[in-house]
């Protein structure tokens, strides 16, 4: 019956074990009538006949979900697992099909059209894909996905979290799907290594924590890859920030000064450097530095890196440090650190000091002063002894402008500040903010009203900018004037 996808040696001493046909469950309305003494009052079988069918339904998703499990198991029993990679998915699907009806005949068991559909999908997902997880990442809305246990899985829609009705069938379901993604990628994660960091196939950033670390059942995070990478254009339209702060943006970029975008977890800093990335001439060359690879340049001549974790006997390691002083040695003229988070800082602002102008990275702090807070504390957790004055006469040196992106409470992403570092005043390094977001109050529905406006200070680098060709107008620096 089966194709050439099916096992050649398949043991019919030990056939899957049909059980006998599942008995229909009797509504307790039904039920009810002859069990209840006579005296007891009408109002109880109306309350049980409530209660039956949303009884009876979950009791079917249980049964259902039971029975995909052990289709699972007779897929994996069938089929010929080595000769899926030349399968087309229209061969795979019918041959799930086919194993599908017949096991379902030998259990007795009768599903309407839409029940086996919606278990051949499952059962494509569990053989060829990420079982669960698989629609929720084909959802185009969905921007995060967050796994607390088997039973929990929140979802990220248009800045919100909500609970989605998606579950694993157990704890042992949840980690087959962690250890497909991690083994893809030639990473581990188990009891001696309880967590890892990796990239699903189509560039999504995965996290997972396993017990005994996670408590009450593993952990997964993940980031969605966007196919279609968000430009300036469409940052504007979004309201992330003001056409004035777009222009003033490029020609900071495009004279080769050195930005870091600075925010909170999920406040679109990734995405913003993105954005700031297109302004790069196509000329060039770019060195790209990632824990993760979610970076997606257009330019022609991009170099990019990953690092990578210890292996199995604790070696092996690299080290965005690493991978910061092999590129120093490949004639970048930017160098892009995706974020600086420990000791590769010292490396970061010496490569912006020494010659690679216009290189960016990314940090997170809740505003720019913070961040400049940040990346001191970053230096003396380098483990290098440098006088506080000095520390800071590097960073100001080094750091030219800093975009501070932040997620507000309804959600919504906005660039809230964009300020110039202009040098140093005593034993302070000296800033002035050029655009802002302006916070006027709450709608009803609790949604952000504001506005962006410029500050009326004129930037430090206009003279920059006009021996580089870019003429910004002195209009852009006024401030917003409400009518």
């Amino acid at each position: 019956m089966f194709s050439r996808y099916k096992k050649n040696q398949v043991s019919e001493a030990a056939p899957v074990q049909a059980k006998a046909p599942a008995a229909p469950v009797a509504p307790a309305a039904e039920a009810a009538p002859a069990e209840q003494p006579a005296a007891r009052r009408p109002v109880q079988p109306k309350v049980a006949a409530k209660a039956a069918p949303a009884d009876k339904e979950k009791k079917r998703k249980e049964r259902l979900a039971d029975i995909k499990l052990e289709m699972h198991r007779a897929l994996l029993d069938n089929l010929n697992l080595a000769a899926l990679d030349a399968a087309s998915e229209a061969e795979l699907r019918e041959e799930i099909n086919d194993i599908t009806t017949e096991t379902l005949q030998e259990k007795g068991v009768v599903l309407n059209r839409d029940e086996r559909r919606t278990m051949i999908n499952d059962l494509y997902d569990e053989v060829k894909g990420l079982g669960p997880l698989e629609p929720l990442l084909k959802d185009e809305t969905i921007s995060d996905i967050l796994v607390n246990g088997p039973q929990q899985i929140f979802i990220e829609q248009n800045g919100k979290l909500s609970l989605s009705d998606v579950t694993f069938k157990d704890e042992k379901h949840l980690m087959r799907i962690i250890d497909k993604i991690v083994s893809a990628v030639g990473r581990r994660v188990d009891e001696s290594n309880p967590y890892v960091d990796a990239r699903l196939q189509d560039g999504s950033r995965f996290n997972a924590m396993v017990p005994p670390v996670a408590i009450d059942g593993s952990l997964v995070s993940i980031r969605k890859f966007k196919k279609d990478k968000l430009g300036i254009d469409d940052l504007v339209n979004f309201g992330a920030f003001t056409e004035e702060m777009a222009v003033y943006l490029q020609a900071a970029v495009a004279t080769r000064l050195n930005v870091i975008v600075s925010g909170g977890t999920g406040s679109g800093k990734t995405t913003t450097l993105n954005a700031l990335s297109s302004f790069i001439d196509n000329s060039e060359r770019i060195l790209t530095i990632e824990d993760t690879a979610e970076l997606q340049l257009q330019q022609t001549h991009v170099g990019r890196m990953e690092s990578r974790p210890p292996n199995v006997e604790g070696k092996g390691a690299v080290t965005p440090r690493d991978c910061l002083k092999n590129a120093l040695r490949m004639r970048p003229d930017r160098i892009i650190v995706g974020e600086t988070r420990g000791e590769e800082v010292i490396d970061m602002l010496q490569a912006m000091n020494t010659g690679h102008d216009g290189s960016m990275t990314t940090i997170h702090a809740n505003s720019a002063r913070d961040g400049v807070a940040r990346l001191e504390n970053m230096i003396a957790m380098a483990g290098i002894e440098m006088p506080l004055k000095a520390m800071r006469a590097q960073i100001s040196s080094a750091v030219n402008l800093i975009v501070q992106a932040s997620r507000l409470q309804d959600g919504s992403r906005r660039m809230t500040s964009i300020t110039e570092i202009t040098g140093m005043e005593g034993d302070v390094i000296s800033m002035q903010e050029i655009f802002r977001f302006q916070r006027v109050g709450l709608t009803p529905d609790n949604k952000i009203i504001g506005h962006f406006t410029a500050t009326g200070v004129r930037s430090n680098f206009s003279e920059r900018f006009r021996m580089w060709g870019y003429d910004v107008p002195a209009s852009i620096y006024e401030p917003f004037r409400a009518e």
